[in-house]
């Protein structure tokens, strides 16, 4: 098993699919009110560069649950935010907790951190990859769907850091996957030729949203301008003009689609309130599995 947690591609497909059933194993321990203090006496970092409610709260009471100390840490209140290089952080707080989570913008900024960590770190979120993101919204779709083998899942929106972990996870888990973005607006290609180099299973590439989501089982987007890109909203909106999801988008795919948002969702632009709000629905379900999700995460690595 992999020391960090960075991105998907450092794991196999059967390490993964342990993960979702321990989560399912702590998530019903957690209904049940049954203690599952695995890391008890510890003490796990929670550095945020970047704003957040999801992350923060699903890491610090999951964190709690497991018997640990959060520690919350804002770059812009700590020497990080004064220049301190990113090596001796690591060195330092790997010394003081037996666990880093951190969010932030670059993937080569925790990429260094764990390089010279003592302690596994988990990625919260890069501009890169979320993979806690796409490992919750795969154990939604476990819980809801009884799996994942067989099911068309479709990305509408912005080639983001999202879209290129549903592309790892597609390579790994080998289910079929078409991503409609606008024209400019695509994947990292490099991770799109890795997962494409692994012949497991069918990723396509669509300036389409409606070829996208042709009976897919499950149908997945984010906001069309991320942090950090808000200077380009309103061009932004211009191009992805026909990438909303809405419930005539939805006539296209399966009568039992799933749609899932990682949230924060901005109504009216990417997705539609009726959708959001909808039977085809999943978003809140997915956003409570965020805290389940990383407490087997942590626990995996750390315990």
């Amino acid at each position: 098993m992999n020391k960090h947690f960075l991105a998907l591609h450092q794991f196999t497909r059967e390490e993964l699919d342990d993960l979702f059933v321990f989560t399912k194993e702590l998530k019903a321990k957690q209904k049940q009110r049954i203690p599952h203090r695995h890391l008890e006496g510890k003490s796990i970092a929670l550095i945020f560069e970047k704003a957040s409610t999801r992350t923060r709260i699903s890491f610090e009471v999951g964190v709690f649950q497991l018997g640990a100390q959060p520690l919350f840490i804002s770059t812009g209140t700590s020497q990080m935010g004064r220049g301190e290089p990113i090596r001796d952080t690591a060195r330092v707080i790997s010394r003081y907790c037996d666990g880093v989570m951190i969010r932030t913008y670059g993937q080569e900024t925790i990429e260094e951190f764990a390089r010279y960590s003592t302690a596994p770190v988990i990625n919260g979120l890069t501009d890169r990859f979320h993979p806690c993101q796409v490992m919750a919204d795969l154990f939604t779709v476990i819980e809801q769907k009884g799996g994942y083998e067989g099911l068309k899942f479709a990305w509408v929106g912005d080639g983001n850091n999202m879209a290129n972990s549903w592309i790892e996870a597609a390579a790994i888990f080998g289910f079929e996957l078409t991503l409609a973005c606008p024209k400019g607006y695509e994947p990292d290609a490099t991770v799109l030729a890795w997962a494409r180099s692994k012949g497991t299973t069918l990723i396509t590439l669509t300036d389409d949203p409606h070829e996208a989501v042709r009976d897919a089982d499950v149908i997945n987007t984010d906001v069309w301008a991320s942090m950090g890109q808000e200077a380009e909203q309103k061009i932004r909106e211009i191009a992805f003009t026909g990438f909303q999801v809405n419930e005539g988008l939805l006539d296209g795919a399966k009568g039992n689609c799933m749609v899932l948002h990682c949230l924060p969702a901005h109504r009216g632009e990417e997705i539609t309130d009726d959708v959001i709000e909808g039977s085809h629905s999943a978003v809140w379900d997915e956003a409570e599995n965020r805290l389940h999700i990383q407490k087997a995460i942590m626990a995996w690595l750390m315990e």
